[in-house]
């Protein structure tokens, strides 16, 4: 058996190891939840405000964003001043309380929109700091819940976005709708890969000089035609600016535009004496009575046409009797017959033959 005093060497390594370790787990402790120093020397500062803000025991006091204290109690005053309502001590460490000046601000601030709230005092610009016991200004803050509910319906429609995208890229993935199909269909693949290499042969030809295209960006002479047939088109607008030719003078020449001007104002006149019935031509357009005798005068002729088609009176009969026309075209024979005859033998017909008894 080993003896008394190895026995109690072991128990008092056992023991150091122990207070080692919890030592170690204290140091840990308070490195992981920035538990206040413990060993460092407090100062007491007051705020009063509105409303909390659910703030609890234990939260966060920084300055400008670096922590140097806990909030230490939360309560309320009983003043009738509603800027008063609530008190909260904080318990700061002294060494930064020289850096705190009195005209300091303090507000509620959070590390996110969800994240844990904390009070946050923004140094102010006076000379004089604080002093132990005394009481730092609070802004008026909005209340940390409003602005996160104020961003719900935000976060709502980012996760609805969010959501649509997920099945957007789930379609497309599927090889579903056009974009899924361009991506995952091997047929439209080697569709746009021909393209493309169409569009290679083609920018090909084209920086060869081959092809219409081709030549009209890589023939000199082409160019040089082109060039020259801008000149002459600029030639002929710097003519027709000054005036030059039968288009130029019709674009710059006043007397001409007079003459225009003039016949336009002719114009006028006329159709107005048209509309106004002056004139045969007006007349003939505003005159009711000559309009009358002219209808009348139609259906006169009308009715004459009528007539003769019906084969009324000699012209009718002429017109649509056959034996009438047969007689008439067996007279015109004859006569023929006879003055070929008479040009002949014009003796014949003109022999006078005397007989006596």
């Amino acid at each position: 058996m080993p003896s008394p005093k190895k026995v109690a060497w072991s128990q008092l390594k056992v023991g150091i190891m122990a207070m080692l370790a919890l030592a170690v787990l204290a140091s840990l402790i308070f490195l992981l939840t920035g538990a206040d120093n413990p060993f460092a020397e407090k100062a007491t500062l007051y705020t009063y405000l509105r409303d909390s803000a659910a703030m609890t025991d234990g939260a966060s006091v920084r300055l400008n964003g670096i922590l140097i204290g806990k909030v230490k109690a939360i309560e309320l005053t009983g003043d009738k001043d509603v800027n008063r309502t609530i008190r909260m001590t904080m318990q700061i460490d002294r060494n930064y309380l020289q850096m705190i000046p009195v005209d300091s601000e303090l507000g509620f601030s959070a590390e996110s929109v969800l994240g844990e709230k904390f009070l946050n005092i923004r140094r102010g610009s006076e000379a004089e700091a604080m002093k132990d016991g005394g009481v730092i200004k609070a802004r008026d803050d909005r209340d940390f819940l409003e602005i996160v509910q104020s961003a719900m319906p935000l976060l709502e429609s980012v996760q609805s976005i969010l959501a649509r995208m997920d099945k957007i890229v789930a379609t497309v993935e599927a090889g579903k709708g056009s974009i899924g199909k361009l991506i995952s269909d091997d047929q439209v693949y080697n569709r746009v890969n021909t393209l493309l290499g169409n569009i290679q042969e083609v920018t090909a030809d084209l920086a060869s000089g081959r092809g219409t295209m081709g030549k009209l960006l890589q023939d000199e002479a082409l160019y040089e035609d082109v060039r020259k047939t801008m000149a002459r088109v600029d030639a002929i607008a710097a003519g027709l600016e000054k005036g030059e030719g039968t288009a130029g003078r019709l674009l710059k020449d006043p007397a001409l535009y007079d003459d225009v001007r003039a016949t336009t104002a002719e114009l006028r006149t006329l159709m107005a004496d048209l509309n106004a019935g002056k004139g045969s031509a007006g007349k003939f357009l505003k005159d009711e009575a000559l309009h009358n005798r002219l209808t009348a005068t139609l259906d006169r002729v009308n009715h004459t046409m009528d007539r003769l088609n019906a084969g009324q009176g000699t012209l009718g009969q002429l017109l649509v009797n056959p034996s009438l026309y047969e007689s008439l075209t067996g007279t015109s024979t004859e006569m023929r017959d006879f003055m070929k005859d008479f040009r002949a033998n014009p003796k014949k017909f003109l022999t006078i033959q005397l007989k006596l008894f």
